[in-house]
Order: structure tokens, then sequence, then C-alpha cells
């Protein structure tokens, strides 16, 4: 029996996570404020703060409580935003008109960014969801998504869009071919610089269901399992990704985040376009309960989580998070 001082063992990797001085030197993945995009709820009205009860700290908001909040936003270090619009159920219809309305609400919201905070990248939502009366990302008829019937709708969306400012388009309705339509329209219009950051592999999750609460966007009938992807496959979302990128999309995202996290790693390996990913509404809600409950702590959780997307080959990560991550950064 050797006393445990003559134990003598060739490799010891805990050497290298004797200090936090050492551990700081030998990590291997860095989270900065400039890997985080805010996402944000606009709603119509002046200085209207409206809580999302099953996303404590997330709220929707007028457009000028919005232009504060991407100002505090940009001051933490967070280099964009993406806009996400509440609209009362009159302004929806089928044919989600109110989504090529110059005045419209977005459109408005991203012209004051782009006037109060001109350095910050706005990223606005290209689906039908927020402004259809059926609460789907496709034009719904005789209740199927007709596919070919929404991609213009999605092109006349995003060149509104991009006439109002947007610096990138993020298609998140995963019509088929609605890259390649989308880009052809932009370019047709003159937007050959805005971005298209395309959601390329977007899952049918149940991860989804506050950020349904907080447009009040689900689906009126049916399920969205037509055109979300279906969780049990990894192989097609890669061809899902390539596709995107042969199409013209300037970047492609992976959505949700943390049970993905090998379709995050598969799709870095795959193209050659940055990888952005989406810690969704129930991610961020499920860490928010728990630590409200005292059953972990939300703040680790949280840095946790992000720094894992990071390892995990994310270039961007798109987080209701972000301004409490990059101020902790800080």
């Amino acid at each position: 029996m050797h006393d445990d001082h003559e134990i003598f063992l060739p490799f010891r990797p805990r050497r290298n996570r004797s200090t936090d001085a050492v551990r700081r030197l030998v990590r291997e993945t860095v989270l900065t404020p400039s890997d985080l995009i805010l996402p944000l709820f606009v709603c119509e009205g002046k200085n209207r703060k409206v809580a999302i009860k099953s996303m404590p700290g997330c709220f929707r908001l007028s457009r000028d409580l919005i232009v504060k909040e991407a100002r505090a936003a940009r001051r933490l270090g967070i280099p964009a935003v993406a806009l996400f619009p509440a609209l009362p159920d009159a302004k929806k219809d089928r044919r989600a008109g109110e989504s090529v309305n110059p005045d419209g609400l977005l459109q408005q919201t991203v012209r004051a960014l782009k006037d109060k905070v001109p350095e910050l990248a706005v990223i606005t939502d290209v689906a039908m969801d927020p402004y259809s009366s059926d609460g789907h990302d496709g034009y719904v008829e005789n209740g199927r998504i007709d596919n070919d019937k929404t991609l213009p709708i999605l092109a006349a969306m995003a060149v509104s869009q991009a006439e109002a400012g947007a610096d990138i388009v993020a298609p998140s309705d995963m019509m088929d071919g609605r890259v390649s339509y989308i880009r052809e329209a932009l370019d047709t219009h003159g937007y050959t610089g805005t971005g298209i950051l395309a959601y390329s592999a977007k899952y049918c999750s149940a991860f989804y269901g506050p950020f349904r609460e907080a447009l009040d966007s689900a689906p009126r009938g049916g399920d969205k399992k037509t055109y979300q992807m279906d969780p049990a496959n990894a192989v097609e979302a890669l061809r899902e990704i390539r596709l995107d990128v042969e199409e013209g999309a300037d970047m492609v995202m992976v959505k949700p985040g943390m049970p993905y996290l090998d379709i995050v790693a598969a799709a870095k390996e795959a193209v050659d376009v940055p990888v952005a990913v989406y810690q969704v509404s129930g991610e961020y809600a499920m860490i928010k309960a728990a630590d409200k409950l005292g059953w972990l702590s939300g703040a680790d959780a949280m840095m946790e989580s992000l720094v894992a997307f990071k390892r995990a080959g994310a270039d961007m990560i798109l987080t209701y998070y972000a301004a409490e991550a990059a101020s902790a950064l800080s």
C-alpha cells in the first residue's frame, strides 16, 4: 500500500483546472455580447409594456419602448435585434395583407430603429403567422398549406421590410423554395445588400408554447407538422440547410436550441456560412421557472446554455437572455 504522496500518475488533467486564472487561460469557448441577438415583441400604442406571463422578464413593447430597449442592448455590446410584431385580430386576414403595409407596425418600428440606433442591425421575421387570420406560416386553402401560393406573399413581405430599412430578413416559414424566391424579389427591387438569415432547420417543437402566447399567433386549426420539421430527423435538416445555402441564404439557423445541439454541430460542418441558433421561449421559460422554484441557479444555467451553443458551433445566438447575459459578461 502506497501513501497518497507516492502515487505516480503520468497524466493529471486537473492541473489545467487548478485555479480560476488557469481555467481562463485554457478555456476553449469564449462567449461575448457580440454573439447575441435580442428578440423583441412589438405592439401598437405608445409607452405600452405588456408582460408575457409565460416568459418572466419579457414584454410586448410599443415602438418608443422598443427603441429604448434597443439602445440599451447596443450599449451592452449586442449587435442586433430581431423583431416580431403582435397585431390585433382586426388587422389579420387570410393573405397577411398587413405585412406589406408601408405604415404597418413592423415597418414603422424598423424605420424608428434605423433612425435612432443606426449602428444596430435589424432582423425582421418573414412568415405569415403574425398577420394571418389562420395563424399559419403559409397560405391556407381548403385546410392545407399551399406552398407555391405562399411564396409571392413572403417575397412581397421581405421587400416591404427591406424598403423600411431591415438589414437582414429572416424567413421562418419553412416553405420549399422560399429563399431563392425572396432573394430574386429583393434583387429585382434593388435590395441586393439586404441579407437573408434562413430558418433552415426549424423543428415542429413543443418548446414554442410561450412565444405563441407572446404573439397570439397559434394556428387556428391543425398544426405545423407539414412544414416544420420532425424532431426525429437529422439528415433531413442538413438537406434543408444545404438547399437554403444553394438558394442564396447568407446565414442559416437551427431552432430550437438546446435539444438540437447535434444539428448545430452538423450544420457548422456542412456549410460555409454563419450558423445561428435560437434559444426559444420554452427553453427560456423552463430556466426561469426552475430558478423561481429554487431548483437551480438561473444565472448559471443561462450562461452554461449559451456557452453550449457556441461550443457546438453556433456563430450567433438568438436569446431572450441577450441583455441579461451581455450585462453579466461585461
